[in-house]
Order: structure tokens, then C-alpha cells, then sequence
């Protein structure tokens, strides 16, 4: 059991040495406990109740790390550019000079609309997001 310690402790100061636990939560690390102490009850002969808590703590991880589905469905990128009123072509800081101009007539604390301050940032992510993919990664 010790030299199972070790290599846990080993592979954890490994992860996050190189950044992989970056997204750990706290209940990450509840359901990582409690797989070792089924894991323990296991080894030391409780079987169904170590078996059960083992399997409890799989699943809880399994369902909180499924991916979700986005709350509503990215803008299509020409009905952005033509609520930005920006060209096919716009370079990034056109965008986002349209952005700060448009959000600024049109957020709630300048006296405009909440949804349609959303319809804007959805606007810009949904341009930004199209210049992501279609940008050349550097190698």
C-alpha cells in the first residue's frame, strides 16, 4: 500500500508540475478521495460497501466532467458583421472598435437593452471565434 501512495503522490506533484491540473475542482478531489477509501475498504476486505463507493465516485466524476451544451447557439457570422457593420475582411481591432462603440449606445448602464447588449457580445465572440479557426497555427 505504500508504494501505491507513492506513485499517486508521485504522478500528482508530476501533473501539476507540467500544468494538467488546471481544472481540478474541489469535488474532483472529494471524488478522488472517496475512490480511496473504497479502493482501501476494498483491500481490506469490506467489498460491497468499497466496490459501491468506488463506483459512486466514478460516476459523480463522470457526469461532471460531460461536456455541456452551450446556453444558446453561436450567431451565424454574417448576422454579426451586419449587427457590427463590419466588412467580410475586418481585421480584429475593427471588430473590436465596432464592438466598443456599438456596446457603448447600447448597454443597460448607457440607458439600452440588456438582451440587445447580449445580441452584441454574442456578436464579437461569434467574429472572433470564426478568425480563430480560420487563422494559420504557428508552428
Amino acid at each position: 500500500m505504500g508504494i501505491f501512495v507513492l506513485l499517486a503522490a508521485a504522478g500528482l506533484i508530476w501533473a501539476w508540475a507540467t500544468g494538467r491540473l488546471k481544472r481540478v475542482t474541489h469535488e474532483d478531489i472529494v471524488a478522488a478521495l472517496l475512490f480511496l477509501l473504497g479502493f482501501e475498504m476494498l483491500t481490506k476486505g469490506v467489498l460491497l460497501p468499497g466496490a459501491g463507493l468506488m463506483a459512486v465516485s466514478l460516476f459523480w466524476a463522470a457526469w461532471r466532467r460531460k461536456p455541456r451544451a452551450p446556453a444558446t447557439p453561436p450567431m451565424p457570422t454574417d448576422e454579426a458583421r451586419r449587427l457590427l457593420g463590419v466588412r467580410i475582411d475586418a481585421s480584429l481591432a475593427e471588430i473590436r472598435d465596432a464592438h466598443r462603440r456599438l456596446i457603448a449606445r447600447v448597454h443597460p448602464d448607457a440607458g439600452g437593452s440588456a438582451e440587445l447588449a447580449v445580441r452584441v457580445n454574442a456578436a464579437r465572440d461569434a467574429l472572433v471565434a470564426e478568425m480563430n479557426r480560420n487563422s494559420p497555427r504557428a508552428s
